[in-house]
């Protein structure tokens, strides 16, 4: 799975509604409104790296309301369960 982080400039009296709409496209798993250089995170999930440019290009682009996009692709995914794991290892029963 080929995970691309999408950071996205919204129309500013329209940010919900694109949003919403990008959150419904195929390929996009979560939308989030942020508050700093960007008004939307969009988080991108495919199994092929073309698809990230169909889903980027062909869909997210095409949304009324998107000004401008810059796309960023993940190499590996850490969560804090990962982290938990990783540093509880061999203490079990301590």
């Amino acid at each position: 799975m080929i995970t691309a982080i999408v950071m996205i400039d919204a129309a500013t009296d329209s940010i919900g509604e694109v949003a919403a709409a990008i959150a419904d496209l195929e390929g996009v798993s979560e939308v989030y409104s942020v508050a700093g250089d960007v008004d939307l995170v969009a988080l991108v999930r495919v199994r092929e790296f073309e698809e990230v440019a169909e889903v980027v290009a062909g869909r997210i682009n095409k949304v009324p309301g998107v000004i401008d996009t810059a796309t960023h692709i993940a190499f590996r995914a850490y969560s804090k369960h990962d982290l938990e794991s990783a540093f509880s290892l061999g203490l079990e029963g301590s």
